[in-house]
């Protein structure tokens, strides 16, 4: 059992936007019909990565997606304010409100550009849920919850890169492959920290 929360705790971004998201935008189909608000159990909450995490094992449920490395609390929190002070930056999680644990997670980021008007494209990493609680629709969730919260801050589109065992899915939640653009490529700057991980997988467990 993890360390309660207290009130002292940042989140990332502001909590209330999650519950602005209109879920019945989605071309996703929910059965039984949930959302951010109403995750399905009432021990489930989604919200934002909050900096108490570390403690409820946000990173060792990264760890089921690719390599995450020896990270001290310290250096956490030095990346969480850097994300929070970015603006750009809304990792969304699922949390087991009975054992206190992180168990899915996906990250937002904003890239400010200045084709399209200066326009704000979305992009959609490091999604992963714990692979014990399949079935309960929750790989669906937080990819329509990142997705709608791009939509909300004012995104003109959203990407992602995944395998292509993962495309039906992704497809079934409206996204649509781009003729002539659906190819990922990567240069690796760093062989020792990227071995494990091809950059923009979604290599999730859903």
């Amino acid at each position: 059992m993890g360390p309660s929360r207290t009130e002292s705790e940042i989140s990332l971004y502001d909590p209330n936007i999650l519950l602005k998201l209109d879920f019945h935008k989605s071309p996703a189909k929910f059965n039984p019909f949930i959302s951010a608000a109403a995750p399905g159990e009432d021990w489930l909450k989604v919200r934002p990565l909050q900096d108490g995490d570390y403690n409820r094992g946000f990173l060792q449920l990264l760890s089921q997606l690719t390599s995450v490395g020896d990270i001290s609390l310290p250096q956490f929190l030095n990346r969480f304010a850097q994300m929070r002070a970015s603006g750009d930056y809304f990792v969304t999680v699922i949390e087991d409100t009975r054992k206190n644990k992180i168990i899915g997670s996906a990250t937002l980021v904003l890239e400010k550009k200045f084709i399209r008007n200066c326009a704000i494209r979305g992009q959609l990493e490091d999604v992963v849920v714990d692979d014990t609680y399949r079935g309960k629709q929750l790989g669906k969730l937080i990819v329509v919850t990142v997705s709608l919260l791009a939509d909300y801050l004012g995104a003109y589109k959203m990407t992602l890169n995944c395998k292509d065992k993962l495309i039906p899915f992704y497809r079934s939640i409206g996204y649509v492959d781009e003729k002539g653009n659906a190819n990922c490529m990567n240069i690796r700057f760093d062989a020792n920290i990227g071995k494990n991980n091809t950059s923009g997988e979604c290599t999730e467990q859903l």
